[in-house]
């Protein structure tokens, strides 16, 4: 069965927005599979470092940041769209530029986060 798992910190971001607007990320963050073998560029987009992929999806004005697993994906952090622009101005990359971004270690320092948070 196939499966959308939110870690404990990325459970508290979508928690922490109003109800409606909740509902409206989720009704659109639809995923099945085979979404991630053919994404489309335009709300799909891949970072990657040291063999861990990790992808990003626009739904309104967040982005979930996601890795696909054997049981489903697990949503590692859900960034409202300015508050991540931020991030990258402080680092100084391109907004659009998933591949630098894959590079940066404050990125990933932001999905590890994440990753601890995680149940064991």
């Amino acid at each position: 069965m196939f499966q959308i798992i939110f870690n404990k910190l990325s459970a508290a971001e979508i928690s922490a927005l109003p109800k409606k607007l909740q509902l409206d990320l989720l009704a659109e963050f639809q995923i099945l599979p085979e979404d991630l073998d053919h994404l489309d560029s335009k709300r799909f987009g891949v970072i990657e470092r040291k063999g861990k992929k990790l992808y990003r999806y626009r739904a309104k004005d967040y982005r979930i940041y996601f890795e696909r697993r054997e049981e489903g994906i697990t949503v590692h952090r859900v960034l409202h769209k300015n508050t991540f622009r931020d991030f990258l101005f402080r680092t100084k990359l391109p907004v659009s530029e998933d591949a630098q971004l894959g590079e940066t270690r404050e990125f990933w320092k932001l999905i590890e986060q994440g990753e601890r948070t995680r149940k064991a």
